[in-house]
């Protein structure tokens, strides 16, 4: 099994900046594609990014593309999340997501999640 464990959240004016980190431990993760997801009451879990496990890869939904950044650092077992020029639009409790696929655009593709981190952008 593999633990991952979220930071970086927090409250941001629009048009601003976070960045969120999300460590994994137990299992190794070096050769999964790791990838975020956001949430909102009342709505599904959707798609934000992923990055393939050697980092050459990656993929954004539309709405963040342009925008948000994802990386990992394979030595440290960790994947990052640079949101910039962010949205009200974008407030969610993002959650860090492994899978042992090459593409990741699902739920359902996952196979272990972090408990999550808010992030809150205000008009």
């Amino acid at each position: 099994q593999v633990q991952l464990v979220e930071s970086g959240g927090g409250l941001v004016q629009a048009g601003g900046s976070l960045r969120l980190s999300c460590a994994a431990s137990g299992r190794t993760v070096s050769s999964s594609t790791m990838g975020w997801f956001r949430q909102v009451p009342g709505k599904e879990r959707e798609f934000v990014a992923c990055v393939s496990w050697i980092g050459a890869s990656t993929r954004y939904a539309e709405t963040v593309k342009g925008r948000f950044t994802i990386s990992r650092d394979n030595a440290k077992s960790t994947v990052y999340l640079q949101m910039n020029s962010l949205k009200p639009d974008d407030t969610a409790i993002y959650y860090c997501a492994v899978s042992p696929f090459g593409v990741v655009s699902s739920p359902r593709d996952v196979t272990s999640w972090g408990q999550g981190t808010q992030v809150t952008v205000s008009s």
